[in-house]
């Protein structure tokens, strides 16, 4: 990657042109794992939809890659387009309003919609003084501003994005709000969802997934199921998830704020109030997807999903994944293996794995 501060700035932290810094990741994740896999590349340049940034002596700021200190950097090549232009005249303009005072971070969050918001995140309080000239910055740019300081969120317009995928031929609209969860790579994200599209194309049935989120994954299955009960465990995501439900005009989902134990008693016929006019007798589940947290799955949700013939498993931590596929290939077999380049430059990567019983 063409960038002044590789090797020097931390956020690069596999400082390697990028063929081979993807070739080193494939290479130890087939070794660990034994299988060979589908690659997905990454956009070397260009790819990643959010970012933090401190601030400091009046530029943008990260932590160098040998951990002494800051490095101040003008842009950076990582992120999207409209945030890579954005960044030195949005500096220069905060500068100019005289709201840099305190001013300790900005966070962006954009998309393929290009859509832009920017957080703007003080050790100070900020006012109405600082809301007026922050509007000014919103109308200039055709950005969406919020103030952050302690305790107090000031949104001058909206706290989300709209980003637009265009998965085979339809496109699909989702909200991306501000300090939420959103996939960082929007290029490999649609890989990722086709991906998952083609693995359970002809299976039929109704779907479970656990660990929805927004509803990345599940509007686009959609398409391939009867029924889609999805569970997630945050309130706010399960609000965005219904919030995106709408925007896509899919009737076929059902999205309940339950965890993955709550889950299996509900399979098991235990009643809860979040699943009030859902007939869990009603569905015929042919495949389970998972999308967890670094730290995989826990031993109940594991026990849950055995249960299934079909098992879509997204993950991002190798080592948890293959902690996890040792249990579930007692019963399951591995049909197909993807990775996914989501963090270039990084010794992060992500999997796909199809089981079936």
């Amino acid at each position: 990657m063409k960038c002044d501060y590789f090797g020097v700035c931390g956020s690069c932290a596999l400082a390697l042109p990028y063929e081979e810094q993807l070739q080193k990741k494939v290479d130890e994740f087939e070794e660990l794992f034994g299988h060979r896999a589908q690659v997905f590349a990454s956009k070397p340049i260009h790819y990643r939809a959010r970012a933090e940034y401190r601030i400091a002596q009046g530029s943008y700021a990260m932590h160098r890659l040998d951990g002494a200190g800051l490095v101040a950097i003008e842009r950076c090549p990582m992120v999207i387009e409209p945030i890579y232009d954005l960044m030195p005249k949005l500096l220069e303009a905060i500068k100019a309003k005289e709201l840099m005072h305190k001013l300790f971070r900005i966070d962006f969050l954009s998309g393929l919609s290009g859509e832009v918001l920017a957080t703007l995140v003080y050790h100070r309080p900020i006012d109405e003084a600082w809301e007026e000239r922050a509007k000014e910055i919103e109308e200039e740019f055709g950005i969406k501003v919020i103030g952050r300081s302690r305790g107090v969120k000031r949104v001058l317009s909206e706290d989300f994005i709209t980003e637009r995928l265009m998965i085979g031929a339809r496109e699909y609209r989702y909200r991306h709000y501000e300090g939420s969860f959103t996939q960082p790579n929007p290029y490999v994200n649609v890989k990722m969802i086709e991906w998952t599209l083609e693995r359970s194309e002809n299976l039929g049935g109704d779907l479970l997934e656990l660990y929805c989120g927004a509803g990345n994954f599940t509007l686009p299955l959609s398409k391939n199921f009867g029924k889609v009960l999805a569970t997630e465990v945050s309130k706010s995501s399960i609000k965005a998830a219904k919030e995106n439900r709408a925007l896509n005009d899919i009737s076929n989902v059902e999205f309940v704020r339950l965890s993955s134990e709550e889950v299996s008693e509900a399979l098991q016929g235990r009643r809860f109030r979040r699943l009030e006019g859902i007939d869990m007798s009603s569905y015929d589940f042919s495949c389970v997807f998972v999308d967890p947290p670094r730290c995989g799955l826990d031993d109940a949700t594991r026990d849950v999903i055995a249960k299934f013939e079909n098992i879509l498993y997204i993950s991002c931590n190798p080592k948890t994944l293959h902690r996890d596929l040792q249990e579930l290939t007692k019963t399951h077999t591995i049909e197909h293996l993807a990775l996914f380049d989501q963090f270039p430059y990084t010794n992060h990567l992500e999997a796909g794995v199809f089981l079936r019983r």
